[in-house]
């Protein structure tokens, strides 16, 4: 099933996507809902973000391809992790499909893309296993993690080269039937291919790092984790189009504007 968050009429509500239709819902996905007989184009309503999250987490260095020419950049030799380890992203950075990544004027010209697997929870849970983790998976949509890589390197922390607004488009929907084995991950710039990666290649995968979080923390319907990227990305600028596909799920696109411009 895929579950839309979208505006028609002005009016804001949850929707199943059906061929290319949208089927208004009342209520939402981790609750009660039910059908109604409003149906909109899918191509006439406004998209929205998929859904706020109450905790944004964020998977840092996870595919071995990405790890290694971070370390070259800088370098050094690759450390592969040992063990999942996990951030957290800011929601006022989140925008939406076909939304503006908008690039403060101050920013250098380093901003970069990655094309990332969000999973979407569905249920309260903590202290799981590796035989259940995968039952509180609601299902899955994309992000898109920009970056700032002067500040990144500047800064003790990511507070602003991760997090300034509109650096974490999300969407443009939740699948929850998408098969994590096949998935493939493409990202185009400008409508060309600048990177082909297998989706589940990561070092730690899904079910792990449900594992670790929830030995410390409790997941709420709702909460989502974005599972880092492989691969490297150029330099983005002014009036790009990054467009992120991951098969069986979708195609999340926007467009990067620098501000004054």
């Amino acid at each position: 099933m895929r579950w839309l968050k979208f505006t028609a009429s002005g009016k804001t509500s949850w929707g199943i996507i059906e061929g290319d239709q949208v089927i208004a819902v009342e209520g939402d996905p981790f609750s009660e809902w039910r059908r109604t007989s409003r149906t909109h184009p899918l191509d006439e309503v406004k998209i929205e973000l998929p859904l706020i999250p109450r905790t944004f987490y964020c998977v840092g260095l996870n595919y071995l391809k990405h790890l290694k020419e971070a370390a070259d950049k800088a370098g050094t030799v690759p450390a592969v992790p040992d063990r999942p380890e996990i951030g957290y992203r800011a929601q006022n950075a989140l925008i939406a499909h076909d939304e503006d990544v908008v690039i403060p004027a101050i920013a250098t010209e380093k901003i970069h893309y990655e094309g990332e697997l969000v999973v979407v929870i569905g249920k309260k849970v903590k202290h799981l296993t590796e035989a259940n983790a995968m039952a509180c998976v609601f299902g899955y949509t994309i992000g898109n993690d920009v970056s700032e890589r002067s500040w990144q390197k500047a800064d003790r922390s990511l507070w602003r080269s991760k997090n300034a607004d509109t650096f974490k488009p999300m969407g443009p929907w939740i699948e929850t039937d998408a098969d994590l084995a096949r998935m493939e991950t493409i990202v185009r710039v400008n409508g060309r291919e600048t990177n082909r990666f297998r989706t589940n290649d990561m070092i730690f995968g899904v079910v792990p790092f449900l594992v670790e979080l929830t030995k410390y923390f409790t997941l709420w319907p709702g909460d989502v984790i974005w599972m880092g990227t492989d691969g490297a990305s150029p330099d983005i600028k002014h009036d790009d189009v990054v467009e992120i596909e991951i098969s069986g799920v979708g195609t999340l696109r926007n467009r990067f504007v620098r501000e004054g411009r």
